[in-house]
């Protein structure tokens, strides 16, 4: 789960940078948040993430225990394209690991989270 300050911009870098869709969201009005849960298949089948919305609150610091969420790509080069012409940062450009043969890229949210993009094994064996 990650905390968003702007619900509407975290669903859409996740949606178009990543290629997720909503699968589900609700309000809780009595505590004053929005949970909403991203992904790319069935929750039965597929992991999900969750974004949560705090409405009266804008900033979060992030602790030092988060180091970044790492998703599978067919293509690491194309997502780090797709984010970069849709205004997102990316903060490591698609290469191999360091001491390995992976091919991984990281790339930024709205909030700062870091994406590490790990491209698909088959693509480069």
């Amino acid at each position: 789960m990650l905390r968003v300050a702007d619900l509407d911009a975290a669903m859409r870098f996740y949606r178009d940078a990543l290629g997720m869709r909503l699968l589900r969201q609700h309000d809780y009005h009595d505590a004053r948040f929005t949970r909403a849960f991203l992904g790319y298949g069935s929750e039965q089948s597929e992991a999900a993430l969750e974004l949560t919305h705090n409405w009266d609150k804008s900033t979060y610091t992030q602790g030092d225990a988060y180091g970044h969420i790492a998703i599978e790509v067919i293509d690491a080069a194309d997502s780090c394209n797709r984010a970069l012409a849709l205004g997102y940062q990316v903060t490591r450009k698609a290469g191999p690991m360091k001491h390995g043969r992976t091919v991984i890229a990281f790339i930024q949210d709205p909030d700062g989270y870091k994406i590490e993009l790990i491209q698909k094994a088959d693509q480069y064996d």
